[in-house]
Formats: C-alpha cells, sequence, structure tokens
C-alpha cells in the first residue's frame, strides 16, 4: 500500500474531512547518467564556494534573495518556515464552482484523496456523494512542501480527486509571449467546411490507453539496438508545412483518408464480430425470442431503475458510457441522456 504524501482535513463551513493524499501519476522517461564524451568518466556536480573553490555541506547554505545593486538579503530555512504556515494540516475551502467553469489551462497536477481515518469515513462519503450530486468542484488552498497551492477537489466515482493549480498572476498573457495571430475567419469558406468535415471525419470517443508515448518507446528501442551493435532506424523527417495554395486540396485528400480508415477499421470490427458470433448463433436466437416477450415491458423496467438511483450512481453510469456534459446536467436530463447512449449501444 502506497504511503500518502499529505495528510490533513478538507474544512469546509464548520465541517472538517480528514484526507489522505496519494500521486495519481507517474512519468515513465528514459533515465540517463552524464559522461564525458569519449570516456567512460561519469561527470558529478558539487555545491562549490565560487571564491574559495572548496565543496560546502548542504547544511552550510542559506538562501539569498536579490535585491538589486549586487545586495542579497540572506535567508535561512528556520526564517522561511517561520512566515509560512509549513506545518498546516488544513485545506480550507472558498468556494465551489461549476466544473465546467474552471478553465484547464489553470490545472497543474492531479491526486488521489483518500479518507484520513476509517471512523470518518462516513464524513469523506458524504463529502462526495454531495458533490458528485451537484456537479460542482470546490476551490481552496493547502500547503504542502513548504510551498502553498491552489487546489480543486472534484468527486470521481468512488473517489475524491485533487488537483493543484496555478494561481492568477503565475498564468502568463498569449499576448505577452505570441506577436502576432492570424485574424478570425480569414480562410476561405469552402476551405472552412472542408477543415470541419475533417475534424468530423476524425472524431471520436476519448480513450487514455489508445494514445502511448511513442518516444520513450524508440529511446528504448535505440538503446537496445546500439547495445546490440545494430545500426540505428532514424524517424521519419518532420512533414512539410503545407502552403496556403495547397490547403484545400491537402484537406480534401485528408477528409477522404480519414473516412476510408474508419471504413476498414468497422469492416475489421464487424467481421471479427461475426466470426466470434458464429458459434452462438442457436443461443443468440433463444435469447432474442426471449427478449421478444418481455417487449417494452423492459424498457419501461429500465426507465424506472433509472429513477430510483442516486444521481451519483447516474453519474457514474453516464461516465461509464461516455455521456459528453453529464457533469453539468440536471437530473432528468442526464436520466434522459443515460437511456439514449444505452440505447445506441445495445
Amino acid at each position: 500500500m502506497a504511503r500518502p504524501i499529505w495528510t490533513g482535513a478538507i474544512t469546509f463551513g464548520l465541517v472538517s474531512v480528514p484526507v489522505a493524499m496519494y500521486s495519481a501519476t507517474h512519468e515513465h522517461e528514459v533515465g540517463f547518467h552524464q559522461f564525458e564524451k569519449g570516456t567512460g568518466d561519469r561527470i558529478r556536480y558539487k555545491r562549490v564556494n565560487e571564491r574559495t573553490g572548496k565543496e560546502v555541506d548542504y547544511d552550510n547554505i542559506v538562501k539569498g534573495a536579490d535585491v538589486g545593486g549586487g545586495d542579497y538579503v540572506m535567508l535561512d530555512q528556520e526564517e522561511l518556515d517561520s512566515v509560512a504556515p509549513g506545518r498546516s494540516r488544513s485545506l480550507d475551502v472558498d468556494r465551489f464552482v461549476e466544473l465546467d467553469a474552471i478553465d484547464p489551462l489553470y490545472y497543474d497536477k492531479t491526486y488521489f484523496l483518500g479518507p484520513g481515518r476509517e471512523e470518518t469515513e462516513k464524513v469523506y462519503g458524504l463529502l462526495r456523494d454531495a458533490m458528485a450530486d451537484s456537479g460542482r468542484a470546490a476551490i481552496g488552498t493547502l500547503v504542502m512542501r513548504g510551498k502553498e497551492y491552489l487546489a480543486a477537489i472534484r468527486a470521481d466515482g468512488d473517489l475524491l480527486m485533487l488537483q493543484t493549480m496555478y494561481f492568477a498572476d503565475e498564468v502568463r498573457d498569449p499576448k505577452d509571449q505570441i506577436d502576432s495571430l492570424p485574424r478570425r475567419n480569414a480562410a476561405k469558406p469552402a476551405e472552412l467546411h472542408m477543415a470541419q468535415q475533417l475534424i468530423d471525419s476524425m472524431t471520436g470517443k476519448w480513450r487514455p490507453a489508445d494514445f502511448r508515448d511513442t518516444y520513450t518507446d524508440r529511446v528504448n528501442q535505440l538503446i537496445d539496438e546500439k547495445k546490440a551493435g545494430k545500426e540505428i532506424t532514424p524517424a521519419a523527417e518532420a512533414p512539410e508545412p503545407t502552403a496556403a495554395t495547397d490547403l484545400f486540396e491537402a484537406l480534401r485528400r485528408s477528409v477522404e483518408a480519414a473516412k476510408k480508415g474508419r471504413a476498414t477499421s468497422k469492416s475489421q470490427s464487424a467481421s471479427s464480430v461475426r466470426k466470434s458470433a458464429a458459434p452462438k448463433r442457436k443461443s443468440a436466437s433463444s435469447g432474442s425470442s426471449a427478449r421478444g416477450k418481455a417487449g417494452g415491458k423492459g424498457a419501461k423496467s429500465k426507465a424506472a431503475d433509472l429513477k430510483e438511483i442516486s444521481k451519483g450512481d447516474l453519474l457514474k453510469l453516464a461516465r461509464d458510457l461516455d455521456v459528453p456534459k453529464r457533469t453539468t446536467m440536471s437530473r432528468a436530463d442526464l436520466e434522459k441522456a443515460v437511456r439514449k447512449a444505452q440505447r445506441q449501444a445495445a
């Protein structure tokens, strides 16, 4: 079992919910050491006094803030801790906001939040279910590892998730970063229509498992090839930028290729379904007969079932069915969307 990286309590109003925070993600980059070229000699870094050239122990290092004119204000860790709530164990909720109101630009890193104590699991569950039903996120601040973070907490199935966020003054203004941007609606109507067709033809469901870090795979392949003394296989060159005069034709061919690829994929999928279904024709026939007898009664029962479950369970069902914008829907709209998704999946 993983150890929490932070423990404390979410506080809103007079309610305090003990929680434990766990990392939700990990990176899989290839680890490298540094060597002097042409040798097997490792490169090491040392903390060296630039005046004496002598190495300095970490315990003897303090931080200096540049105040201009070559002057610095020196601060040790004890002084820094005296003004920061470094021992804080509270995540104070300032407000609840609609999830869709948060610009993804402000999100930084995601963490799992578990119950802090066994005896307070009911309070944790209450907060999770209430937030799931409301479709809102809690916004507050916490201190972790000597730094204050803005954070958003949201419900996700059986779990509460916390996402650290950037403060407003940490987000750059794009006008300060980019010299110029093309004006809107500068493309020809035919080009815009073709671009929209391409987007439609390439639209699909969001499935994270469909994507993989292929660069890391290629780096590992490069290491294996070099270890075995094989010839290195270089990656393909990046495509040339599309010229404005060729834009429509490039879009048209892209739409055709996307449609052809999707048709091939559907054909292969249908073929595999037919093969897997072939040995079960007899039982499938009897099953369809039973469904025919049940008729509309089964549909009415399914509709009644949706009305009886909690909104939290309804949201979970909507998530499993990939219902878009489910967190912003009213209960009635959510039921309609789930029924529609169930019919499409049947």
